[in-house]
């Protein structure tokens, strides 16, 4: 990947009973927490990238209702990364689901829980997400034009 451009992700909002699904992971020598984030392989929709990043980073299907927004954030590695956000609803969890590497375990916390340990979030976007949602913020899918793979 070239380090010059900025990487293409996803993450997810999934909220279940009040509480939010992070991801507790290994990451640059540190634990930190994360929604279920990950890069948007060549082919792919943001919504099936963000499909296929919480199940493999949490053992959730889910499925994504609404758009929460695209963010930018310039990590201390030299990485600047572009980050589209969904909102999603839990459907089922896979049992014993392996989880990708890294990723000790997946956690739901409130929000008080989130605010506890903010300073183990991956990235500010984590928290600002979670409060734009809070604050209902959110846009129909449909905001996003993905054009079918031609086959």
């Amino acid at each position: 990947m070239d380090q010059n451009r900025p990487h293409a992700t996803v993450a997810t909002i999934v909220e279940r009973n009040q509480k939010y699904l992070l991801v507790r992971e290994q990451r640059d020598g540190k634990i930190v927490y994360n929604q279920p984030a990950g890069h948007i392989e060549n082919g792919e929709s943001v919504v099936q990238a963000a499909i296929r990043e919480t199940l493999e980073e949490t053992g959730w299907n889910i499925l994504p209702t609404r758009f929460a927004g695209l963010s930018t954030y310039h990590a201390p590695n030299g990485i600047s990364y572009l980050r589209s956000t969904l909102i999603a609803e839990p459907l089922s969890q896979v049992a014993d689901a392996p989880l990708d590497e890294g990723i000790l375990e997946a956690v739901w916390l409130d929000y008080e829980e989130i605010l506890m340990i903010e300073d183990q979030l991956r990235s500010p976007i984590v928290k600002k997400v979670i409060d734009d949602y809070r604050m209902g913020i959110s846009y129909p899918l449909d905001i996003l034009y993905e054009q079918s793979p031609i086959r």
